[in-house]
């Protein structure tokens, strides 16, 4: 088990992310701030930077960066939100950018608009 006080604590049981074969599995983060575990305002944009910086917190507690990313799973309430959310996505993933599906949710918790996990590679 994974675990870093930069990063938002788990709401439930299950742990930030678990390394396993060589893999780094990330649970999903939403745009929670780690310092007081709510939701932060500002929208779309402002929940999708802090879930990113929410995710780069937890691979760098395990030396990685998102370069080690292989695949993520972005969930939105909203699918209109999808051309900002690649927008903000983009500046955090470098070509070949990880294999990645978009689904769109009925809710998400804390009333979160975005939720990603992602499956980083470089851990034993």
């Amino acid at each position: 088990a994974v675990r870093t006080e930069r990063a938002p604590q788990a709401t439930g049981p299950y742990g930030q992310a678990v390394a396993a074969g060589g893999l780094l599995f990330l649970s999903g983060q939403i745009g929670l701030d780690p310092a007081t575990g709510d939701l932060i305002p500002g929208g779309i944009e402002a929940e999708t930077e802090r879930v990113l910086r929410n995710i780069e917190a937890i691979l760098a507690s395990e030396g990685l960066d998102t370069d080690a990313v292989v695949r993520t799973t972005i969930y939105l309430v909203n699918l209109a939100d999808f051309a900002e959310v690649n927008q903000i996505y983009a500046r955090y993933f470098r070509q070949p950018f990880p294999a990645r599906v978009t689904v769109a949710v009925a809710s998400l918790p804390k009333h979160a608009r975005i939720e990603i996990d992602a499956i980083a590679v470089g851990k034993s």
